[in-house]
Formats: C-alpha cells, structure tokens, sequence
C-alpha cells in the first residue's frame, strides 16, 4: 500500500479549495482518506494555505509521499 499527502479538491465549480489529505494511492482523488492534514485555497490573493506541520513531518516520517504539487506547498510552509 503507498500512502501518498495529496490534495482532494472540494468547493464550487470554478472556484477550487483543496483539502490536503494522507490517502491510499488506489483511492479515488476525492474519495475515502485516512487523515486530513491542512487546506490550501488558490482563489485568495496570495493564496492561504494551512497545513498541521506536527502531523505532516509525522505521516512523512512514516513513508508517506507526497505529491508533486504538496510538496510545493510543505516548502513554502517551511514544513519540508
């Protein structure tokens, strides 16, 4: 099982806010997850994102993978 930090997109059409979420690489992007970890929302200027850094170093720590664009994301939160 490869447990991957990936983003699980929610809110409107048009309008993209991103939960960052540890998921089984087989599960579908916005299906089942094990855990969620922060926000991220592209819409505001500049755009926010949250992410509980304890519980990130921790799934990394762990094994978990994270994606191209979480990565982005981990090192502009210092977290990585």
């Amino acid at each position: 099982m490869a447990v991957k930090i990936r983003l699980r997109r929610v809110g409107a059409k048009k309008a993209p806010f991103y939960r960052v979420v540890v998921a089984d690489s087989r599960f579908p992007r916005d299906g089942r997850f094990i855990e969620e970890i922060g926000t991220y929302d592209p819409n505001q200027e500049p755009s926010v994102v949250k992410i509980d850094a304890e519980k990130a170093k921790q799934w990394i720590a762990n094994g978990a993978q994270p994606t191209d664009t979480v990565r982005v994301l981990l090192k502009k939160s210092n977290i990585l």
